[in-house]
Formats: C-alpha cells, structure tokens, sequence
C-alpha cells in the first residue's frame, strides 16, 4: 500500500470546490525569491511566469487580489525567532532591492498589499478581515516557498473560513522535493491543489464575481 492509498483508505483527499465568491492570494513573489543566489532556485521562476497568466486571468473577471511581501524594520527591532533560524530575512527592508515585487507579476492600482514577517500572510495582518468584508469564501493561491509561506497561507486560510485551491503551477520551492511533498500533504488533508488550466476551466470567463 503507497502513500495515496493511505489518505484514500481514511478517507482524506476530498474536493472542497469553490465557493460563490473567489479571490487571488499571491505570496512573496519579490526579486529575493526569484533569484537563486539569494532566496530563490528550484522551480520559483517558472511559477512567477505561470502567475502571469493567472493574474490576467483574475483581473479580467474583477476578481479581488491580495500580494503579500515580507519586509523588517531597517534597524532589525520587529525580527523574531525565525530570523534566529533564517537571519539573512532581517536584510528584507523596506527599500531592500531584494524585497520589491517582481515586475511582471506586481501589484496593480487597487490591489490589496501586505507586509508581513513571518511565514503565514494571515498572522497579525489583518488580511481574513479584509477578506471578509469583501465577501471572499474562497482562495486561490500562488506564491512561494510551497512548503514554507505558501504552505503556512494555505493552512490559515482554511483555518480562517476560506476554500483553499493552490495553483499547483503557480506555486515553486528553492527545492523540488519540499514543493512536491507539500502539495501532496495540502492536496490530502487541507485545500484543492489544482492547475490553473483546470481552475480556469472550472470558474469559466463569464461566473459572477461577488
């Protein structure tokens, strides 16, 4: 018996599906992440040119669409214990070069953008909340690290009420294995991990956006 049968036999895996009111969730795609000599590698730049055609996707339907982007104080006062596992985050300032969005896939006029320090965009961001007030029931995410804020997102998005789907291609890690194993643990046991040809297929061009 392998791994799948596993879930299956328990009954994990089931499709949640959209809800009436989807929104976008991009996660972290700054130049750091998208550049292997500093946070970057693995397959993080094909996700980011993957997300190019789900933001032209979104947008074209009005969908809401959130970006997140880690940044700390210049002076390194608001790091916390992950920067004792990863301190070279502390050097994700403001007006880091490294921090800035990459521009093929930044954030437009009217966007919602956040700023966070640790992994998870919803932790002490007020995100859910702006969510709520838009209507949003459901997520679909794209970003990075898979098994780092990505992962982190999509567990506090179900945790706050939202239908989680990861873009699977829309998604990358500095590694391929982390990437693989979390979107199989996130598949199981806490979203619908989904292509985005077949997100698109699914929501179709002409579905009511709240």
């Amino acid at each position: 018996m392998d791994d799948k049968d596993i879930f299956k036999r328990q009954n994990f895996g089931r499709k949640m599906g959209f809800g009436q009111s989807p929104g976008l969730l991009v996660i972290d795609f700054t130049v750091g992440f998208n550049d292997p000599d500093s946070f970057g590698g693995g397959n993080i730049s094909a996700a980011v040119n993957r997300t190019v055609d789900l933001l032209t996707f979104a947008r074209a339907r009005g969908m809401p669409i959130a970006h997140t982007r880690i940044v700390y104080a210049d002076d390194g006062s608001d790091a916390g214990i992950h920067c004792l596992k990863v301190p070279k985050l502390k050097g994700l300032t403001e007006a880091s070069p490294l921090g800035q969005f990459v521009p093929e896939v930044a954030p437009r006029a009217g966007e919602i953008v956040v700023r966070k320090r640790l992994p998870s965009a919803f932790f002490e961001t007020g995100l859910h909340g702006i969510l709520h007030a838009r209507g949003i029931d459901t997520l679909i995410i794209a970003g990075c690290t898979t098994s780092g804020c990505v992962r982190a997102s999509t567990l506090d998005a179900m945790c706050h009420g939202f239908r989680p789907i990861v873009a699977s291609d829309c998604v990358g890690d500095r590694a391929i294995g982390p990437h693989e194993a979390s979107l199989f643990d996130l598949g199981q046991k806490y979203a619908d991990v989904m292509p985005l040809d077949d997100i698109i297929a699914t929501l179709g061009t002409d579905r009511a956006v709240a």
